[in-house]
This record gives C-alpha cells, sequence and structure tokens, in this order.
C-alpha cells in the first residue's frame, strides 16, 4: 500500500526584529502559527519548529515570501526548504481575500502567503539556490554602483562648495573627479593661494599628471583671474570643507577602481570555469554575451547576477519582463492601450537601457532599428527600449544555438536558397 506525499505551506512575513509564521497543510488546515527572532538564532529555530510541526523532510515543506533575498531565504535554502517569492503588489491582491476592508498586519500576511501558495503557486517565482560566484559578482558590482554614487555625491557638493568661493577653478573643464583637478586643487585651495601658486610647480603636476589639454600659463591665468568678493570666514570654512571632500573622493574612487577590477576578475573567473560545473554560468556563455554589441562590462555582469536563471534557460520572456522593455497591454471593452511597463528590476533596466544606447553607436542592425522606430514617431526612450528587446532576443538565440554574435548574419534559410 502506497502513501501520498503529504505537502506543507508556510508563509513567512518577515522584518527587522521579528519574523511572523505560518503553517498549513495541503488541504489548507491551519497547523500552526508563531513569531520568532529576527537573528541566527531565531532562524535556526524557526527552520526546526517548521520542520518538528510538519512532521516532514524540508524538501516537502514549501515556503512563500516577499522579498526574494536576505538571511531569511538563504537559511531556509540552506536547510532545504522550498521557498518560493512573489511581488508584493500580487500578494496585496490575494490580501483582499481575506478581508474587504484592507486589514493588514503581520500575522495575517503570513495566512495570505501560505494559503496563495497553496492555490495559486502559478503566481510564485521558485528561487533557485545561487550559484557562488554568481553571488560574489553580484556583491562586487553592486559596491561598484554605491561607490560610484558616493563619487558622484561628493563631486556635486565640492562644486557646491567651489561656487561659493572659488568659481573660477571649475573653468578649468573636464572631469571634476580627475586626479589632476584634486591635486591641484590641494595645491590651491582658495584664491590667495592661487594667486601665490609658482608656474614651476603647475608645470610639474602637469607633467607628473600627463596633462595635455592644459599648460602651466593657462592654468595660472583661470586660477589667478579675479575672484568672487566673500568674507574671509566664508573662504576659510568653503576651503576647509572642500579638503575634507577631496579626501572623501579619493578614497571612494580608489574603492570604485578596486571593485572594478573585481569585477573584471571574477567575470573572467567565470569565463575560465569547468563548463560541467552544475548551476554556473558556462564559459560558452560568457563569450557570447560579451560579443554582443555595446556590452560592456557592468552589462555583462548585470545580466549574469541580476537574472541569471532566466540566462541559463535562454528564457527571453522572462528577460524582457525583468528589464522593463516588455510593454504592457490595458485593454477593456472597445478601449486598448500599451503602456510602459514600470514594474520591473531597476538594475537590470538600467543597464540594458546604457547596452541599447552603446550599441545603435556601433552596430548598424542596431542602428537601423533605432532609427525605423524613430521614423514611426516613437521618442527617443521608446525606441532604445525597442532595440534593447531586439538584443535581448539575438542573445538569447545566439546562448541557445552556441554561436557568437555575426554583424552580417545570414540565416541558414536564406544561405541555402
Amino acid at each position: 500500500m502506497t502513501t501520498k506525499m503529504q505537502r506543507w505551506f508556510a508563509g513567512v512575513d518577515w522584518a527587522s526584529a521579528k519574523d511572523d509564521v505560518a503553517l498549513t497543510d495541503a488541504d489548507g488546515k491551519s497547523i500552526a502559527r508563531r513569531t520568532f527572532e529576527h537573528s541566527g538564532t531565531g532562524l535556526a529555530h524557526m527552520s526546526d519548529w517548521l520542520v518538528r510541526e510538519s512532521r516532514s523532510e524540508p524538501h516537502d515543506v514549501f515556503v512563500a515570501i516577499e522579498t526574494p533575498h536576505g538571511a531569511v531565504v538563504e537559511v531556509l535554502i540552506e536547510r532545504g526548504f522550498r521557498v518560493h517569492a512573489i511581488n508584493p503588489k500580487q500578494l496585496d491582491r490575494f490580501r483582499d481575500r481575506f478581508t474587504v476592508a484592507g486589514a493588514k498586519d503581520d500575522r495575517r500576511d503570513a495566512d495570505v502567503l501560505a494559503s496563495a501558495l497553496r492555490t495559486d503557486a502559478k503566481a510564485f517565482r521558485v528561487i533557485e539556490p545561487a550559484d557562488p560566484a554568481i553571488v560574489e559578482l553580484r556583491e562586487w558590482l553592486r559596491m561598484a554602483e554605491d561607490h560610484t554614487c558616493d563619487v558622484r555625491r561628493y563631486v556635486s557638493r565640492l562644486r557646491e562648495q567651489l561656487l561659493r568661493y572659488f568659481p573660477a577653478f571649475l573653468t578649468l573643464g573636464g572631469d571634476e573627479d580627475a586626479p589632476w583637478k584634486l591635486a591641484l586643487l590641494e595645491l590651491a585651495p582658495t584664491p590667495a593661494a592661487a594667486r601665490r601658486l609658482s608656474k614651476t610647480k603647475v608645470a610639474r603636476l602637469l607633467k607628473e599628471q600627463r596633462v595635455r589639454c592644459h599648460d602651466a600659463n593657462q592654468v595660472l591665468g583661470i586660477l589667478q583671474s579675479p575672484s568672487v568678493a566673500v568674507t574671509d570666514a566664508t573662504i576659510a570654512a568653503a576651503s576647509a570643507h572642500v579638503l575634507s571632500l577631496l579626501k572623501s573622493i579619493r578614497l571612494a574612487a580608489e574603492q570604485l577602481k578596486q571593485a572594478n577590477r573585481m569585477v573584471d576578475r571574477l567575470t573572467d573567473s567565470l569565463a575560465e570555469a569547468d563548463a560541467k560545473t552544475s548551476g554556473s554560468v558556462v564559459p560558452r556563455d560568457v563569450a557570447i554575451l560579451r560579443s554582443s554589441p555595446g556590452l560592456g562590462r557592468t552589462v555583462l555582469a548585470t545580466l549574469m547576477t541580476e537574472a541569471p536563471q532566466a540566462v541559463r534557460e535562454r528564457d527571453y520572456h522572462a528577460l524582457r519582463c525583468h528589464a522593463g522593455v516588455a510593454p504592457v497591454t490595458k485593454q477593456s471593452g472597445k478601449s486598448r492601450r500599451v503602456v510602459r511597463r514600470y514594474a520591473c528590476n531597476r538594475r537590470l533596466q538600467n543597464a540594458v537601457y546604457h547596452w541599447a544606447r552603446v550599441a545603435i553607436q556601433h552596430d548598424p542592425t542596431s542602428r537601423a532599428k533605432y532609427d525605423a522606430l524613430r521614423a514611426r514617431g516613437h521618442s527617443w526612450a521608446r525606441a532604445l527600449r525597442g532595440v534593447a528587446d531586439r538584443l535581448l532576443y539575438v542573445v538569447c538565440v545566439m546562448l541557445t544555438a552556441g554561436t557568437l554574435y555575426e554583424v552580417n548574419h545570414v540565416s541558414p534559410s536564406i544561405r541555402s536558397t
């Protein structure tokens, strides 16, 4: 006599201090509820409690959660539970089945998650165990993004302070975080210091920094031009702020360089990894992605880390939805509208945007696609999304066929005629 396998469904509503968990059986009957502390000990107790209350193995317990990452997800996957994620907007719709008044609390959300996974599993996304190499690459890529934002923020603050008392320095042109400009500002942080600056020092600095766009006389002419009339107290306060910002800019810039080097190294290591390693991006995939026009280091790493499952499965429709290039159709009666998709992965959306922007500058086919969309009256952004949509489709076809990108590619049917 065979026994039918029993399945259990759990909903986890996690927060920074506590996690509410609800457990039901396959018929929707509530088995137990409990709140756990959001800590290492609390998460371990939650895993043990799910096994004990279900009286089953972890792989027989299906867990529903909103956020598809974090400590709760990693602990549950490590213990062998089947974890499923759902978009918060979808969960909000499921919540209406439990209360028409719109009431919301953490315990009810745990019940809603468990019930929705039991009845509408298709609305959830299975969270696969992440490849350690992909996890490390994703972290360094996000660190590079954070350091880029730090540099821009510090440079904006630097520009704001210079406008207060030393606007002439900003007329030098070029990148405001260029090393030679930071070194020059350190030598002459105030108009008075710039007037005392010798031509020899400026010439030596320009030579050491290999600056060709300016000579010493031009630099001194700009820095020693008449300055704005402000009080000595303003100059002293603003220049102190500027010197402090120089340290922050240099530190953030160095951290950004280190993060970019690590992204390059980890991407190369993925390309050299054993193709038979389970769950990793095979070398052929990396080579194929690199061959695509306009796809640089950041876009390549973003594709592999933000949508690894879609890339591994060559899922074009999932990729275009995650990247925000798939349009949304809204139809009711005789009314039909096609609008832009806003529910997407913002990092992937930004990466694909830059991918399309660079591709139309270097790839004739992408440029022709862009020009055709513009000729039909579409906006610049809409035309770029159309180019990005085509690039994602071509990449999925190349990954499926195992071929590199060819500018003058001819389909087999045309080649045979």
